[in-house]
């Protein structure tokens, strides 16, 4: 069974929605100056009215791990994605404290694959470059690479998924998961659109069927 996370979610409303749609896991994003960037008390008051199923990702960018160790405990986070420079002795601190790490990698070509085994206790997502930009942007990039890692070691593919075409993400890279901001989002920016959302899920989980049915 695929893995599926929603991220960028900003209200009590969506992150209730994509649990009850089937979403494993949220993403909170605490990344100054983006668009879904969350107070700590708003973070909390979202994570506080979640039933206790469903995985809670904070999303940081270049914070000190201190921080980050800081910012899961108040919210009730069970997991750090970490989006920009952090180094394996950052993600180490953190996991050696008891907080799951999402390593996440903007991939511009198969030198970023070789850097996954600098991270060897870190789940690894693997995300679309865009210069100057941290995720979030709802481009793509070339699956074959993902599926070369994938091959490997268990990823989280992101970058520019969406219901159109994360059935053929799936299919193309066997991820062990599928995470989702922009694309599950409506004509209100940090809004997610329920239909999209469940489209997203139903889409991703039909599609390992699939390939498992086949394997069969």
């Amino acid at each position: 069974m695929i893995r599926v996370k929603i991220c960028g979610v900003t209200t009590v409303e969506d992150a209730e929605f994509a649990l009850e749609a089937g979403a494993d896991a949220l993403g909170l994003n605490f990344v100054p100056g983006t668009p879904r960037c969350l107070e700590v008390a708003q973070a909390r008051g979202i994570a506080e009215a979640l039933p206790a199923f469903g995985t809670r990702v904070g999303v940081f960018v270049n914070e000190p791990p201190e921080r980050v160790m800081e910012v899961a405990r108040l919210v009730g986070l069970d997991a750090a994605q970490l989006h920009g420079d952090e180094s394996p002795e950052d993600c180490c601190w953190l996991i050696e404290r008891g907080l799951r790490v999402i390593r996440a990698l903007r991939v511009k070509g198969p030198e970023t694959i070789a850097q996954i085994d600098v991270f060897p206790d870190c789940a690894i997502l693997l995300d679309a470059y865009v210069k100057g930009a941290l995720g979030g942007t709802g481009e793509t990039f070339d699956w074959e690479l993902a599926r070369q890692a994938a091959d490997a070691r268990p990823i989280i593919l992101s970058g520019g998924l969406k219901p159109e075409n994360v059935g053929e993400a799936v299919r193309s890279v066997q991820s062990y998961g599928v995470d989702s901001s922009s694309g599950v989002e409506g004509a209100v920016l940090g809004r997610k659109d329920p239909e999209r959302v469940l489209g997203f899920i139903q889409n991703a989980r039909a599609a390992i069927s699939e390939f498992e049915e086949i394997r069969r």
